[in-house]
């Protein structure tokens, strides 16, 4: 049988990724991390990390993600979906502790119910996929494998031998005499069962409620000794279904098949980030199928967000403000400025998140969105000072952004934020101008963050995003960052007609 991915276009060819090119830094200053840790929390055993760092290089495979996302989004197969890998949890679970038991009749027993449970949830997900018809490339081939996996003679005669050695174990029956210390098993003759008659005889001694004496009894999975000895005696009994039991294990030790296996793995990358985004979902927020174009750097969204900052909001009852932007023609650069606090970073951290998630073929945070297939996202966002680098913040800037330069191609998505804060408005100037001028010539998409004004107008490559404040009181944010020029100037004077120390003003109160 031909195997199959709902992650991979192509297994032949090899995943369609390029695993760990991003550094670490980049998911620091984009706020992934957190993303990533809630998308994986409860999946730990499906090691799905590798994944999170694998983003796609090809826009069809992108699109290949997609349909499954939409698939799954139908209420049909996601439920029958997680019912599966629900399944194939209590299956594994039933495995260790098959492996754990030191009886060997028992271990054997716990891994009849192992596959018992992977057989019942294969048949239930074919039945599924029958029904549900799926679009997609990637659960069509499954619903072409699983059926084909179901008709074969391998699971055929393992569904056959399970049946035949469950049924030879649930027709045994046996009694158990004990005498002293002496135990005698023998099989079952058709000895009465006076528990019932005992009880009615002496009901009617009962007089109101009775403390319980009653010793708790548990049931651990491991035998005491008297337990593995009544078995043994029992299995002398019934040889046949015994020694059936233990040929099981041997015929069919590997049941799993390598495909279903891999599903139940790739699955969780979408079933993790659907529960992720679901409460934020349900708050109102948006969230699109972006197009994802390897030539155009034409790149949009609308009603987008930070989707680290949209969870942890959501979850404290509070709004989120969403923002639009949009590249155009030769336009390839965001130059974002504005008061602090008033949300650039932000910007910044979602224009950094949109591509990278977008390349891991997620739906993103927006109304509607348009990216380039980037071949490495980078970012240059301020550090706090190291004295052990034996150098100072400044100098610690420039080797980073030099690392990156040397670095970056033309398809790269590079995010600065609030660089070269640390030295003088001239430094900061002049330093501006070089590196987005390195950025111009590779044709890179960018966003710069900084408090320069000046650099908004560098260029007609160059569009001017400003954070904005409440015009009737300017120390007010909106957390909206739109296009216009840049107004460091009149917001400054704003303020300071707003706390009464303009120049006239201090005037005016010096003078009383």
């Amino acid at each position: 049988m031909s195997s199959c991915s709902v992650l991979w276009r192509d297994l032949g060819a090899g995943p369609d990724a390029t695993p760990g090119l991003e550094s670490g830094d980049v998911f620091l200053d984009l706020d992934l991390d957190p993303i990533f840790t809630a998308v994986l929390s409860g999946r730990e055993e499906y090691d799905l990390a590798s994944l999170l760092q694998a983003p796609l290089q090809d826009a069809d495979a992108i699109s290949y993600r997609h349909e499954v996302f939409r698939d799954l989004e139908g209420p049909g197969i996601r439920l029958s979906v997680a019912s599966f890998c629900e399944a194939m949890a209590s299956m594994r679970q039933h495995l260790r502790q098959a492996q754990s038991l030191r009886e060997p009749y028992q271990s054997a027993h716990w891994f009849l119910r192992a596959v018992g449970i992977y057989r019942d949830a294969v048949l239930n997900l074919n039945r599924a996929l029958e029904a549900s018809r799926p679009a997609s490339r990637g659960f069509r081939a499954l619903r072409a494998h699983i059926a084909q996996y179901c008709g074969s003679e391998a699971f055929q005669v393992c569904a056959g031998d399970l049946d035949d050695v469950s049924q030879g174990l649930a027709a045994i029956r046996y009694e158990v005499q004990i005498r002293g210390s002496r135990v005698t098993v023998r099989k079952h003759e058709g000895a009465l069962d006076y528990s019932a008659e005992i009880d009615e005889t002496f009901a009617r001694f009962r007089q109101g409620a009775v403390k319980d004496y009653r010793v708790a009894f548990h049931d651990y999975p491991d035998m005491n000794h008297v337990e593995s000895g009544i078995l043994h005696l029992v299995a002398r009994l019934y040889p046949e279904a015994f020694s059936s039991l233990l040929q099981f294990g041997e015929r069919h030790g590997d049941y799993l098949d390598a495909t279903l296996a891999r599903f139940d793995r790739e699955v969780q990358f979408y079933l993790g980030y659907l529960q992720f985004i679901a409460p934020i979902r349900d708050a109102g927020l948006p969230f699109c199928y972006p197009q994802i174009s390897a030539t155009s750097k034409e790149v949009a969204a609308s009603e987008t967000f930070d989707l680290a900052l949209a969870r942890t909001l959501v979850g404290d009852g509070r709004s989120v403000v969403c923002n639009d932007f949009t590249l155009q023609g030769g336009e390839r650069i965001f130059v974002v400025s504005g008061p602090n606090q008033g949300g650039k970073t932000t910007f910044a951290r979602t224009f950094g998140q949109l591509h990278y998630i977008g390349r891991l073929g997620w739906p993103v945070p927006g109304r509607s969105a348009r990216l380039q297939l980037c071949d490495r996202i980078f970012t240059h966002f301020e550090r706090p000072e190291q004295v052990e680098k034996l150098q100072g913040k400044l100098q610690d800037e420039l080797l980073r952004i030099r690392a990156v330069l040397e670095q970056a191609t033309g398809k790269s998505v590079l995010v600065m934020n609030e660089s070269f804060a640390s030295t003088t408005v001239k430094d900061a100037r002049f330093l501006g101008r070089k590196i987005l001028q390195q950025v111009m010539d590779r044709d890179m998409l960018c966003v710069y963050v900084t408090f320069i004004d000046e650099l908004a107008s560098l260029d007609t490559s160059v569009v001017s995003m400003v954070s904005t404040v409440l015009p009737e009181d300017p120390a007010t944010r909106t957390f909206k960052v739109v296009r216009g020029p840049a107004d460091g100037i009149a917001h400054a004077i704003a303020l300071a007609e707003k706390h009464r120390v303009t120049y006239a003003a201090l005037r005016e109160r010096l003078a009383r």
